[in-house]
């Protein structure tokens, strides 16, 4: 041991295999600060509103586009997302007082929401879209619900788009959830279902094929935006972050893995 405490210290330049590993070391360690030092920033979502987001089973983690958007923004922005699922309903309040600072739940910008939340860019165009039992050739529009039943989500554009375009010869079921909403619909106990276009398309595409159809045209065209604490901070930088993702080709790549194909630069 005495040996080895005396041993004069070797002072030689490191060379080939140590300069690279004290490089490695140095790096490594210099990684993990970066990540230690990024804010850890309380972000809300709804996991039924496929495929924007929702509970992958087997891994038991959100997936979707919303998900791969606030990931990548966040890893461009300089923060880590703490993720906290809810009802859609409450996303807006929650926001609002503070307790999560960032939401992204394919939330529409509108001027009502506007006024207690912040909102990024818009960064996904949409529209309403209305949906029937497969074999249905009595509703093919709005115009046709007269004396029937529509079903829509609580707390969505899509609902207050029923209440302030028809009449009180139409009953409006509100829902908590898109899957209550489509499962009244295939359990004919309501006539139609009414919301965001591209759930309504996709889920006619996978459980409902075969037994619901998309009908009519599309209503109210609309964008999404991520939804920030009124004067967060992470708002310039989020909007910093999705104008690179739209430039360097990293949206069109995640906007294809869900949705088939890349929308158009106009």
């Amino acid at each position: 041991m005495a040996n080895k405490t005396h041993r004069t210290p070797h002072t030689a330049p490191l060379t080939g295999t140590l300069l690279a590993a004290a490089v490695a070391l140095g790096m490594g360690s210099a990684t993990a600060t970066a990540a230690e030092d990024q804010p850890s920033v309380n972000v809300a979502t709804d996991p039924s509103f496929v495929p924007f987001e929702m509970l992958d089973e087997e891994t038991d983690e959100m997936v979707g586009f919303d998900m791969d958007i606030i990931n990548e923004v966040a890893d461009r922005a300089g923060f880590e997302v703490n993720l906290t699922t809810m009802k859609f309903s409450g996303i807006i309040p929650a926001v609002q007082t503070g307790s999560q600072e960032i939401a992204i739940a394919g939330t529409t910008i509108t001027d009502k929401r506007d006024k207690v939340v912040d909102f990024s860019d818009p960064y996904y165009d949409s529209g309403l879209r209305l949906m029937v039992r497969d074999g249905n050739e009595d509703i093919r529009s709005l115009d046709d619900l007269d004396g029937k039943t529509v079903a829509t989500k609580i707390g969505s554009t899509s609902y207050d788009y029923l209440e302030e375009n028809l009449d009180d010869s139409t009953e409006i079921t509100p829902y908590p959830g898109t899957s209550d909403m489509y499962m009244a619909l295939l359990g004919r106990n309501v006539d139609a279902a009414f919301y965001d276009a591209p759930n309504v398309g996709y889920f006619a595409q996978t459980q409902g094929e075969g037994r619901a159809k998309v009908v009519g045209p599309l209503y109210e065209g609309q964008q999404y935006g991520i939804v920030f604490h009124e004067g967060s901070e992470w708002i310039e930088p989020a909007n910093e972050a999705l104008a690179a993702m739209k430039e360097d080709g990293t949206y069109d790549d995640i906007y294809t893995q869900w949705f088939g194909e890349a929308p158009d630069a106009d």
